[in-house]
């Protein structure tokens, strides 16, 4: 950018012009090359190693939502980490879940946070959760070049809506395709046993924290049969992340909170290796 020759001040004359409240179109215009997608990758053969991480888990009980995730990243068959950070606040009511390539989703997230938070100063408001999903369609959309490379990024949204009085999910394939789910979901590499155990323990009324530990039965089910997929690690003190979205606004359990769900899961697991039984009928 260059800078203004008129203005006082050290700011490029971009930052002075008066446009649009998306943070992302501002980059776009004056700065595309950092963004994920403007970047021109080397050419290879194949595709190229990264970190991934993998599984995300969501569902909804009366009053909020939960968004949990395992801890563990893979590059092919490696463990390249096994404390990832997978869940992020969006903003005040809302959270990401990245499955997919580590480092992309990651700054995916910045610029997301970023987007909320430009919107929010910009035009004095802050975004409905349904336009909050809508602007993270975009961002999905514009990584599209990358995901065909093999460094796809897959999101789970969820947060609270103030405008229908209750927590609501958003998935997304690597298109920017949305969707929103009902009930509960999953994504990422054991997103097929995570979603098969929230069918099975899933109810309607739930309390938050059978919601909550839901979603650890769920990831242990994943960790169970998907080797990417990390479950509770008592020895190293490594637990899936656990948050929740209310009408009070986001909220991550501490390590002790997370570590006293966890026991009591595997402890009865110790019972019966395969999990709770839901009724035939």
């Amino acid at each position: 950018m260059e800078a203004n020759p008129r203005s006082t001040g050290c700011l490029p004359a971009a930052f002075l012009t008066p446009g649009s409240s998306s943070f992302l179109d501002f980059l776009g215009r004056h700065a595309p090359e950092v963004l994920p997608g403007g970047r021109v990758l080397p050419q290879g053969q194949g595709v190229i190693e990264a970190p991934h991480g993998t599984t995300i888990v969501a569902l909804t009980f009366p009053g909020g939502v939960v968004l949990a995730g395992d801890r563990r990243a893979t590059m092919g068959n490696m463990i390249a980490q096994r404390d990832i950070e997978k869940v992020f606040p969006a903003d005040e009511y809302s959270a990401i879940g990245i499955a997919g390539t580590a480092g992309l989703a990651v700054e995916m997230v910045r610029l997301f946070q970023l987007e909320l938070e430009h919107f929010e100063k910009v035009e004095g408001a802050v975004l409905s959760l349904e336009g909050k999903a809508n602007r993270l369609t975009t961002m999905i959309r514009s990584n599209l070049g990358m995901a065909m490379q093999g460094l796809a990024v897959v999101p789970l949204f969820a947060g609270w809506d103030f405008n229908r009085g209750k927590g609501r999910i958003f998935s997304y394939d690597v298109t920017g395709g949305r969707s929103e789910e009902l009930g509960f979901t999953a994504v990422g590499s054991g997103s097929i046993f995570a979603r098969g155990s929230l069918k099975k323990l899933f109810r309607e009324d739930l309390t938050e924290e059978e919601a909550v530990t839901v979603a650890v039965q769920a990831l242990y089910d994943a960790a169970d049969d998907d080797s990417a997929t990390g479950g509770p690690d008592m020895a190293r003190r490594i637990f899936p992340i656990l948050t929740v979205i209310t009408d009070e606004g986001y909220r991550r359990l501490s390590e002790s909170e997370a570590m006293e769900i966890a026991r009591s899961v595997i402890d009865r697991r110790h019972e019966n290796p395969d999990g709770p039984r839901a009724a035939v009928l």
